[in-house]
């Protein structure tokens, strides 16, 4: 036996391997080739765990604050001249909730659709449980954990969405929401609804909570598609359906985009089309979710949604969510264009 002979190095195996080290090394940096501090990273997981507490514990305030006096002011009239309401609720929700993810990640951007007023102890919230698993969500304890840079994150935050409807009494519009973007892309959604009180959410690429249910695609649905659009800001929005949708399209009105998303989401809609302007913490958590179902939202005109920090808080083209069949329904957008303006 000859144990003096040459070693021979594979040169391609060498480089292959190289090359893999590498991208494991760019990819857990978040796209940077050097490894940051991890003060300077952030785990997704943890990201979705507190979205979660964020929601309930905002939507515990809210369900609190029916119970007591509302003190409704108004923040102005829409573009359509509808009255922008605001209550005590919705800034008690803000607190709970911008405040309680601000001190657990010090370092990422949020934003909110409210602020606060003031008030003692706002600021003071305790930090969220990222490591405990949560009650009706173990699925989550479950899943990889994943990091990225914090300066590549953005949280959107709406602390009571429909609010004229919560000060009707229309509690089933109303719903708590949290969204993470990371660079620009709304990548984790929670809806959280209060009355009663359930939360769903998902992570795109991932997993949805467990009380999201598969929805069939029935292609008849294409010829009596079933609509949804806004109560409060109807514009010209039923007579657009109709018209790019065809006559037999069943029309049907809600408030609060995070409902009607979910409800693009859960089945019971096939299309959720908004005409006029509309903000993004709106609509980001409802994007993440529907995302990570397969299904899409764009502006009318086809363009995804920019969620970075900084961008402009206003989307102006109208909106179109879909579950199936996107490219279907936008294709009939452009008939129709005219009647958006």
């Amino acid at each position: 036996m000859n144990f003096g002979g040459t070693l021979r190095i594979n040169k391609f195996a060498c480089f292959t391997l190289v090359f893999i080290l590498f991208l494991t090394i760019y990819w857990r940096s978040g796209g940077s080739v050097y490894p940051a501090d991890k003060s300077d990273l952030v785990n997704i997981k943890n990201l979705l765990k507190a979205a979660i507490h964020a929601a309930e514990r905002g939507g515990d305030k809210v369900a609190d604050g029916k119970e007591h006096k509302l003190n409704i002011k108004s923040k102005g009239k829409t573009l359509e001249g509808a009255n922008d309401p605001v209550t005590d609720a919705d800034y008690a929700s803000h607190c709970a909730m911008f405040y309680s993810l601000k001190n657990t990640f010090p370092k990422v951007n949020i934003v909110s659709e409210e602020h606060s007023k003031g008030e003692v102890g706002c600021e003071d919230q305790p930090v969220l449980d990222t490591e405990s698993s949560i009650q009706g969500h173990r699925n989550i304890d479950h899943m990889m954990d994943e990091h990225v840079l914090v300066k590549d994150v953005t949280i959107w935050i709406d602390p009571l969405d429909a609010t004229q409807e919560y000060t009707e009494g229309l509690y089933q519009y109303v719903t708590t929401m949290v969204c993470v973007a990371i660079r620009g892309v709304p990548v984790i959604g929670v809806v959280h609804y209060p009355f009663p009180a359930r939360t769903y959410w998902g992570w795109h690429t991932k997993k949805t909570s467990a009380n999201i249910p598969a929805v069939v695609h029935k292609e008849e649905n294409k010829e009596h598609p079933r609509v949804v659009v806004s109560r409060s800001h109807p514009g010209k929005v039923a007579e657009i359906a109709k018209k790019a949708f065809g006559d037999k399209t069943i029309v049907t009105p809600a408030a609060g985009a995070g409902f009607k998303v979910m409800e693009v989401v859960n089945g019971t809609y096939d299309v959720y089309l908004h005409a006029t302007t509309i903000k993004k913490w709106d609509l980001c958590a409802g994007d993440a979710i529907i995302k990570t179902v397969d299904g899409k939202m764009t502006t009318t005109k086809g363009q995804l949604i920019d969620y970075s920090f900084g961008s402009e808080v206003k989307v102006t083209d109208g909106i179109l969510v879909t579950r199936y069949d996107h490219d279907y329904y936008l294709s009939k957008m452009p008939k129709i264009m005219g009647a958006l303006t």
